[in-house]
């Protein structure tokens, strides 16, 4: 943070602003526009796509800016860009074709269309700000390949909580305590919420109804753990992790001991989450350290005797830190959050309700389905079906309430680069066990 902001400083003195596109008009969308337009320093937002452009244009006119221009062309763009022209269009992967775009901001929470973005932006060597956990806990693993190979920075966000894990993940680490878990703090966890059930709360903060179904659902923190999972190497205890709800208001430092502790100091650690817990909507990690010395400094730093000690951020400011990861990645070459391998934690679907034979499965927050975590060997093991490629499938048959779908279970839609990149992703880290083994 106190390297990026100097730099974004020297960058602005410069009159060489960092140049980002965003992609999606949303509610998240509108965030960061209006922090990036006003309060961001060494960042310009050059462009913004949405399927209705005039959309993009109005987050424009409520951050400020007024004489946005819709184009339609690669050359309309990248002039415009030259000229200093704030620009919207209905075609998304101009953003990610034209020259002079540092980086791409991907806000839609759709997956298919957020694959072909991010695909689109990697190959045109743009460094990739993907806030769509549901994209990054499909098929990131492979998609940081892809990345890698172009030389660009793949990346989930500061802000968001999967970032925010890590970045203390990264400190507790730094200081020469081991994480065990890294941990998320939620208010209300009930796998049955669907957009109806949450239709009030979405209209009062202007949100759709199934995005904040996801998050009350659990299938939203299922990506998000599991992507910190594929970050950090960790898995979870159980299918769709321990969860332990505690009395509303309950302090954090009070939470350490609803965990096995023989769970957590086994392996890497795990992922996880609570309900109830205060500070809210922060997050947490828990750490061990093995040295007698540091443990009675710890003790008289007030984290305790162990053996677990706890850290924690009580806020979690999404779109204000995005800017921060944008400089991250341009200027440092420095992801907030990606996946450091292979799948270690992946999101599979559960039936919200009895499925019949027949039935089109719909989107992730809606009435049909709900996401757990499980670890990747076992849902490779047991065919399991991610959340991420459940929409639009066809059910071969009836799955009852709770029960985890299968591929067996399912039609897939022909021709969807998710399920290719699916693919793509399972042989290639077979192909690197195999090295690995062989070496």
């Amino acid at each position: 943070m106190i390297i990026v902001d100097t730099a974004l400083a020297k960058r602005q003195a410069e009159n060489n602003p960092i140049k980002v596109a965003m992609v999606g008009a949303g509610f998240m969308a509108k965030g960061i526009a209006l922090q990036i337009c006003n309060y961001s320093p060494g960042i310009v937002l050059v462009a913004i796509s949405n399927r209705n452009p005039e959309k993009a244009k109005q987050i424009y006119e409520q951050a400020g800016v007024l004489d946005a221009q819709e184009v339609n062309t690669v050359s309309e763009l990248e002039a415009n860009v030259r000229n200093g022209v704030c620009s919207t269009t209905d075609n998304a992967m101009l953003l990610c074709q034209a020259e002079g775009i540092d980086a791409i901001i991907e806000v839609t929470g759709a997956v298919e269309f957020g694959v072909n973005v991010a695909l689109c932006a990697i190959e045109n060597k743009k460094h990739l700000i993907l806030m769509d956990a549901e994209v990054d806990g499909t098929v990131g693993p492979i998609l940081k390949v892809y990345a890698d190979k172009a030389g660009v920075v793949y990346t989930n966000a500061d802000g968001d909580q999967p970032g925010v894990q890590m970045n203390l993940y990264r400190f507790v680490k730094s200081i020469g305590v081991k994480p065990v878990l890294c941990g998320n703090i939620k208010g209300l966890h009930d796998p049955y919420r669907n957009p109806t059930t949450q239709e009030a709360f979405a209209k009062k903060w202007g949100q759709k109804p199934a995005m904040v179904s996801s998050f009350a659902d659990g299938s939203k923190i299922s990506f998000e753990q599991a992507i910190v999972a594929n970050g950090t190497g960790m898995q979870v205890a159980r299918r769709g992790m321990l969860g332990p709800t505690v009395p509303t208001g309950t302090p954090l430092k009070d939470i350490a001991n609803v965990y096995p502790i023989e769970k957590l100091l086994e392996g890497a650690g795990i992922v996880d989450y609570v309900v109830g817990a205060e500070p809210g909507p922060g997050v947490f990690v828990l750490g061990t350290h093995d040295d007698p010395v540091q443990r009675h400094y710890l003790n008289l730093y007030k984290l305790g005797e162990g053996p677990l000690y706890l850290f924690y951020t009580p806020y979690h400011l999404c779109h204000f830190e995005v800017p921060q990861t944008v400089a991250r990645a341009v200027l440092f070459n420095d992801a907030a959050l990606t996946p450091i391998g292979k799948p270690y934690v992946e999101v599979v679907a559960a039936a919200k309700q009895d499925l019949k034979a027949g039935d089109i499965i719909d989107g992730i927050g809606h009435y049909m389905t709900y996401g757990l975590c499980e670890n990747a060997d076992v849902v490779e093991l047991e065919d399991l079906l991610p959340i991420g490629v459940a929409e639009n499938c066809i059910l071969k048959n009836d799955v009852p309430k709770d029960q985890v779908l299968t591929y067996k279970d399912v039609i897939l839609p022909v021709g969807r680069t998710v399920d290719r990149l699916r693919s793509e992703q399972k042989n290639y880290f077979q192909h690197e066990l195999i090295n690995h083994v062989n070496s």
